[in-house]
């Protein structure tokens, strides 16, 4: 397979995911049909399109206007089958694999235009990120992102690991996926076993 078909994929199937968290949150939510599918559509493709608008690129689905099916496919499945795909036992494990696969795409696209570790760290976590914090302010939930758990953090890692495995002379494949296992395993051992980062316990005194 090609570099390009490689990302696709991976992106293609991040877009998916992603849209069945936005679905399912919907369906929470107690939305109709129609605002499950517009939910779905802000985690897929958010972080991309804010991702492509600073690097100054063509919005991803602008030129490939096949993709919106996906988040339209995802939000009909959350729609009709929601009991079936909470047997995944929680949305959070189904984020864990869209933040997984963005964040190295994310950092792929931007490593592609030539941008320096920070800049593809970014846009990684950025991509991989930024559609889920939308999701959570529509759905008036408080965003993953702005909790104690490891969430961006896991982002950087995965996006940070791919960028140095390209550094290092491996193909695309093996990149992207050792990028996006390091970032789910990181995800999932965080969600599995409740690890948080540090926060602030300071008072203001009375």
């Amino acid at each position: 397979m090609t570099p390009d078909l490689i990302l696709a994929l991976f992106d293609g199937l991040g877009i998916f995911v992603f849209g069945l968290s936005g679905g399912l949150m919907a369906v929470r939510q107690k939305f109709d049909v129609l605002g499950v599918i517009a939910i779905a559509f802000l985690p897929a493709i958010g972080g991309g399109t804010l991702r492509d608008l600073l690097l100054d690129q063509p919005v991803f689905w602008l030129t490939e206007t096949y993709i919106l099916w996906l988040p339209t496919l995802a939000g009909i499945l959350a729609f009709i089958s929601p009991d079936r795909l909470s047997r995944i036992r929680s949305l959070k494990w189904i984020d864990a694999g869209g933040l997984a696969l963005f964040a190295v795409v994310g950092a792929s696209k931007a490593m592609e235009l030539g941008y320096d570790f920070g800049i593809c760290v970014l846009m990684g976590t950025m991509t991989a990120t930024a559609g889920g914090v939308i999701r959570d302010v529509v759905c008036n939930e408080t965003p993953l992102l702005l909790r104690q758990d490891i969430y961006a953090t896991a982002a950087i890692l995965g996006a940070s690991t791919f960028f140095a495995a390209r550094a290092f002379g491996l193909g695309e494949l093996a990149a992207l996926s050792i990028g996006a296992g390091l970032c789910f395993i990181v995800r999932a051992l965080s969600i599995r076993f409740e690890w948080n980062m540090p926060r602030s316990n300071w008072e203001k005194p009375s």
